[in-house]
């Protein structure tokens, strides 16, 4: 697991192996962040990532100067290694919290510009995650949401649907706000 682009971008990090996670490959983070370099200018964005693991798309996001970045997970272990590999990356912006992503959504009183979501694949909540986020209003007027999921699940049918894009086994979809 790399970081390929911004102020630490070629920094190679290397979480503990026991976490709970299955990490974006290099390759789908790689395409996933041409993307939005395209469609985003990151300074000053506030961001919000869900089911954050090893922190992977936390730290891609960070390196590339987003003003903040919440990390969450419900794994204490995941938790801990993206606090103390933010520290010793002096990459303040990221605050990593415990928590069920799910309950975190319904008490949540931010809003984000940029929200990831990369859940365990196999979670029954999974299509109807966009629906939770968009209903607790979380996402900015014109941010952009990410789901991460397996190619073989669907996820076009909430209304502020946009696109996805195939990676293999993994895909990614965007949602906007227009409001």
């Amino acid at each position: 697991m790399r970081i390929i682009g911004g102020r630490i971008g070629g920094l190679r990090l290397n979480p503990p192996t026991n976490l709970p996670v299955r990490p974006t490959t290099d390759i789908a983070k790689e395409a996933l962040f041409n993307i939005l370099q395209n469609r985003l200018e990151f300074d000053g964005l506030h961001c919000l990532d869900l089911f954050a693991g090893t922190g992977n798309i936390s730290f891609e996001l960070a390196s590339r100067e987003v003003k903040q970045v919440d990390s969450i997970d419900l794994h204490f272990k995941c938790v801990q290694y993206i606090t103390e590999t933010a520290k010793k990356m002096k990459l303040e912006q990221i605050k990593a919290k415990k928590a069920d992503v799910f309950k975190f959504i319904s008490s949540c009183k931010n809003t984000y510009d940029l929200i990831f979501a990369d859940p365990p694949y196999d979670i029954p909540k999974l299509p109807q995650l966009p629906k939770l986020i968009f209903d607790h209003n979380l996402l900015n007027h014109n941010g952009l949401l990410i789901v991460e999921h397996p190619s073989t699940r669907q996820m076009e049918e909430h209304p502020n649907f946009i696109e996805t894009r195939k990676y293999g086994y993994s895909s990614f979809s965007f949602y906007t706000n227009p409001q």
